[in-house]
């Protein structure tokens, strides 16, 4: 009985290498493909985020210690998340190719792992930071504000003087006016509290004006969709990577 040979696996077949040519020089010029240019702008984007991931989440960690001591192995917990979650997609992809199955799951479990903490580091670091802004762009005093107290204080100054003999018909005038300059301050609080996030402002704007009206997004969409983003942005620093050394 005749034996045919058994066919390979993909992690068994023999592919041909083809020489990789040598870079085209051209008047002592060194020319780079596209692929090696856009890997050297991937490789750089990755260290890039990284950088800015590792130092948002390694502040916000040390933040939570109660002591300097716990706040400095928070933050080198933090650190150590992020570089992990920098190095692993492109390690675990290469045990991956090699065919070691095994260790590339078990890496890129890791790697989910640290990911998602590193995520909710940078959920932190931004809703604290953004809600700090906000506050303060919230309460700040301007020239209408200032305005609305001096009316207020004015009225509330007449309306003593009046009222000092009792209460007749002139004091509840005076005290009426009172309420008023109250209500006009009040609105002129919430007109500057309103313009505390312009960037949440236009941005609703703007979606309604491209859906003529079709989508109306609050102010609490928007906010959630940049506070994921600021959080999610840094933290990509990795897939960038492994995609950067892929395409060399």
């Amino acid at each position: 009985m005749r034996r045919y040979p058994r066919p390979l696996s993909g992690c068994e077949k023999v592919t041909a290498v083809t020489p990789v040519p040598p870079p085209t020089v051209a008047s002592g010029v060194v020319t780079l493909s596209r692929p090696r240019f856009a890997s050297i702008l991937l490789t750089a984007s990755a260290f890039a985020l990284a950088v800015v991931g590792i130092t948002m989440n390694g502040w916000f960690a040390r933040s939570l210690g109660s002591s300097d001591v716990a706040g400095l192995l928070f933050l080198a917990i933090g650190v150590a998340a992020d570089l992990v979650a920098l190095v692993m997609p492109a390690c675990a992809a290469s045990h991956w190719q090699a065919c070691q199955r095994v260790t590339a799951a078990a890496g890129w479990a890791v790697w989910i792992m640290t990911f998602v903490f590193a995520v909710t580091a940078g959920v932190g670091f931004a809703s604290v930071n953004i809600a700090d802004v906000t506050l303060s762009r919230a309460s700040r005093v301007t020239a209408a504000v200032t305005a609305a107290q001096a009316a207020l204080s004015d009225a509330m100054t007449a309306r003593d003087r009046e009222c000092k003999g009792g209460i007749g018909k002139f004091c509840r005038e005076r005290e009426a006016a009172v309420n008023e300059r109250w209500q006009a301050l009040d609105t002129t609080a919430q007109a500057v509290a309103q313009t505390a996030d312009p960037q949440t402002d236009a941005a609703i704007r703007i979606v309604a004006w491209a859906s003529h009206g079709t989508l109306q997004p609050t102010g609490n969409d928007f906010a959630m969709l940049r506070l994921v983003l600021l959080a999610l942005l840094p933290q990509i620093g990795g897939i960038l990577l492994m995609v950067g050394r892929s395409a060399k």
